[in-house]
């Protein structure tokens, strides 16, 4: 089951498709972030909502907000897509210990080995204030997340 609104999100320390570590912890008391999670580069669906946001990044990326995308893959595949996408925001490797961070937000589906798309807005605090959770195949409205970042 999914991280619901009101739960404190699990801290993951992650890297990043520069190699570089990130912890959610960081961010607490200077940023709200967006964690989004995917299944995987290079997928249709998954390439279109990453490049949507690439495209409204300001709404994402600045003084207040940091966006994150977590999928399953390495963080070499990660670097790879960035570059050819033009994706300057942290793509972040779930790859191992395969899912675990997935896994934790309940969005690991164990019969695909991937993320499903999980969507967690976590205020300054670190409290999951929004979520939506789509299956594999449905695409996400960013136009919700704008929306509910309005309310923090």
């Amino acid at each position: 089951m999914a991280i619901q609104v009101g739960d404190k999100a699990p801290d993951f320390e992650l890297k990043d498709n520069h190699g570089r570590t990130v912890k959610l912890s960081d961010f607490r008391g200077e940023k709200n972030v967006v964690l989004l999670f995917y299944p995987f580069a290079f997928t249709g669906v998954c390439t279109g909502e990453l490049c949507a946001l690439r495209d409204n990044l300001p709404k994402f990326v600045n003084d207040d907000t940091q966006l994150l995308a977590v999928s399953n893959d390495s963080i070499h595949t990660l670097r790879v897509f960035a570059e050819q996408e033009g994706l300057e925001y942290p793509l972040l490797s779930d790859f191992w210990p395969h899912g675990n961070t997935s896994r934790d937000y309940g969005v690991f589906d164990e019969d695909k080995g991937c993320a499903v798309r999980g969507t967690f807005i976590i205020d300054k605090d670190g409290i999951v204030r929004w979520t939506v959770v789509n299956a594999l195949p449905d695409a996400r409205d960013l136009n919700e997340y704008v929306k509910a970042l309005e309310t923090l």
